[in-house]
C-alpha cells in the first residue's frame, strides 16, 4: 500500500486537535469600536496669569479596550493666541481625566480633544473656553463660576462661603479656595414668592441664622419693583462643603418704614425723594442698601449700611448707617423701630460691605455712589462699631480690573499682624472677554464668574 501524503497526515493531525480541544471555526483577529469622548461640560473659563483655574473632566472609554489604554490630546485650536494645543494639559489615566487650560490672551478659542484607542480609531469634541484678562495679585486669587454679579457672601466654615448675586434668588455654596463651580444651590424663588430679583446686596451671620437684605431702592430705570422691599433669613446647619440652608422668613415693609421715619424727622436724609418714582437708586442722593450687620453685642439691633446717600449728598458726603433696633422681628413682618444714625468719614465713598467678627472688629468696604466699574477709589476701614468713633483705613484696594469690591467674606482678628482677609468681587458689568457683552448677559454659565481675592493686612 501506497503511503499517505504528507498533507493529509497533517489535516488528520489538526482535525484531531480541533476534536480534543472543542474547537471549531476559524480564528478572527480582536476587534475594537470606535472610541468615546464627553465632557463633564462644554464651556470652561480661565483668566490670563492665573494659578488656580476651573478644569473640566473628561470620560473615554473604548470596546474591547482598557481605559488606561487609550490616550487624550487636544489636537486643535480656534485662536492660539488666546489657548494652543500646549497650552492644554490632561491627567489621569483612568476612564477619567482633567482638563485645564492655560491662557495666554483674552478672548475665545474653541479647543478640539482628540481621544487615540486601540486600533488606531479615534473620537473627538469640542471644548469652548474663554479667557478673561490678567488681574493685579492673581496669585491670590480664585473665581466663582455660574454666576457674576456676587453681591455678598457669609463664611461657613472649612474655607466654604454662602454668596448671594444680585440677579437672581439664588445662593450659591463654593469652596472659597478653588476655583470653580459651586458645590451646591439654593434657589429660593418659591420661598420668598418673588417674581423677580430681590436684589440681594447684605447680609450678617447670628448663631446659625443667616439675615439677608434686598437692596430696598428702585431699579436702574428708577421703578419700584417690590421684591426688592425684603429681608429675609436662612438657616445653616452642618458647615463646610456639607452645609445646608433652610428658608426662614421673611419681611416686606422695612423700606416704607424707613421713608415714614426719615419723613418724621424733617426728612434729613431724602429718603422719600431716594425713592420717588423715576429716582435711580445709584445717585448720590438716591436710596440703595449695600450693607449689613449687627451692632457690638446684639442679636437683634442691626446696621443698615446705605451706597447712597452720602451725607449731605455732594463730594465729600459721609457715609449713612441707619440701625434698625428690631431686625429679628422686622425679619418676621413686624414695624422696624430705629436708633440713632451714623454718620462715617469713609473719604468721600460710600458702604459696600460691613462685617464684625466676634471680637466686635468691623472691616467696611468702602466705594463710589455710583453705578460704574472699578475705575473709582475703592478702600477697606476698619471700625469699632461704636458711634462717634470713626473708622480707620487699613488698605487701599486695587482698582482698574473688570469687577468692582463688594463683601468682606469674614473678619480675622485685626489685632494680629499680618491678617489675612477675603473679598469678592461683583463682575456683572464686566466685559470679561473683550466682546463688548456683559457677564451676567453670558449665555453660559460657566462663563460667568466673579472673582475672589485674600488680602494682607498690616
Amino acid at each position: 500500500m501506497r503511503p499517505l501524503p504528507l498533507r493529509v497526515i497533517w489535516s488528520a493531525a489538526a482535525a484531531a486537535l480541533v476534536s480534543a480541544t472543542g474547537l471549531s471555526g476559524s480564528a478572527h483577529a480582536v476587534t475594537y469600536g470606535t472610541p468615546t469622548i464627553k465632557l463633564s461640560a462644554s464651556y470652561l473659563s480661565g483668566a490670563v496669569g492665573s494659578t488656580g483655574d476651573p478644569v473640566v473632566t473628561v470620560t473615554v472609554a473604548q470596546s474591547g479596550a482598557d481605559a488606561s489604554a487609550l490616550t487624550v490630546a487636544a489636537s486643535r485650536t480656534s485662536e492660539a493666541g488666546v489657548a494652543g494645543t500646549g497650552d492644554v494639559r490632561v491627567t489621569g489615566t483612568g476612564g477619567t481625566r482633567t482638563v485645564a487650560v492655560t491662557a495666554h490672551a483674552q478672548g475665545y478659542a474653541d479647543l478640539t480633544l482628540k481621544v487615540t484607542g486601540l486600533g488606531g480609531r479615534t473620537a473627538t469634541t469640542t471644548l469652548h473656553y474663554a479667557a478673561s484678562p490678567a488681574v493685579q495679585r492673581s496669585a491670590d486669587a480664585r473665581y466663582l463660576t455660574g454666576a457674576s454679579d456676587a453681591s455678598d457672601g457669609v463664611d461657613v466654615g472649612g474655607g466654604y462661603v454662602v454668596v448671594a448675586n444680585d440677579e437672581d434668588n439664588t445662593l450659591r455654596l463654593y469652596d472659597g479656595a478653588a476655583s470653580g463651580a459651586p458645590v451646591r444651590t439654593w434657589d429660593l424663588d418659591n420661598a420668598l414668592g418673588a417674581d423677580k430679583e430681590v436684589d440681594i446686596e447684605g447680609a450678617a451671620r447670628v448663631g446659625n441664622t443667616v439675615y439677608w437684605t434686598g437692596s430696598l431702592g428702585n431699579n436702574k430705570d428708577g421703578e419700584y419693583k417690590a421684591d426688592r422691599n425684603t429681608v429675609f433669613t436662612t438657616t445653616v446647619s452642618g458647615s463646610g462643603a456639607a452645609t445646608q440652608l433652610a428658608f426662614g422668613s421673611a419681611g416686606h415693609r422695612l423700606r416704607d418704614d424707613l421713608v415714614a421715619w426719615d419723613k418724621a424727622n424733617g426728612n434729613r436724609y431724602g429718603f422719600a425723594a431716594g425713592t420717588a418714582a423715576g429716582q435711580v437708586p445709584k445717585q448720590i442722593d438716591g436710596f440703595n442698601v449695600e450693607g449689613l450687620e449687627f451692632a457690638p453685642g446684639s442679636t437683634t439691633t442691626a446696621y443698615v449700611g446705605f451706597r447712597a446717600p452720602l451725607v449731605p449728598p455732594r463730594t465729600g458726603g459721609k457715609a449713612l448707617i441707619v440701625p434698625v433696633t428690631d431686625m429679628d422681628q422686622v425679619v418676621r413682618g413686624a414695624k422696624a423701630t430705629f436708633g440713632t444714625p451714623i454718620e462715617l468719614d469713609l473719604g468721600g465713598l460710600a458702604i459696600r460691605d460691613l462685617r464684625r467678627n466676634d471680637q466686635g472688629q468691623y472691616l467696611i468696604v468702602a466705594g463710589s455712589w455710583a453705578a460704574d466699574d472699578n475705575s473709582d477709589p475703592y478702600a477697606l476701614y476698619s471700625w469699632d462699631g461704636v458711634a462717634g468713633h470713626q473708622p480707620v483705613k487699613v488698605l487701599d484696594l486695587p482698582t482698574a480690573d473688570a469687577g468692582g469690591w463688594e463683601s468682606v467674606v469674614s473678619v480675622p482678628d485685626l489685632s494680629v499682624a499680618g491678617a489675612r482677609v477675603q473679598l469678592i468681587t461683583d463682575d456683572g458689568a464686566a466685559d470679561l472677554y473683550g466682546d463688548g457683552v456683559e457677564a451676567k448677559d453670558l449665555t453660559h454659565p460657566e462663563w460667568q464668574k466673579s472673582r475672589t481675592t485674600w488680602f494682607t493686612l498690616g
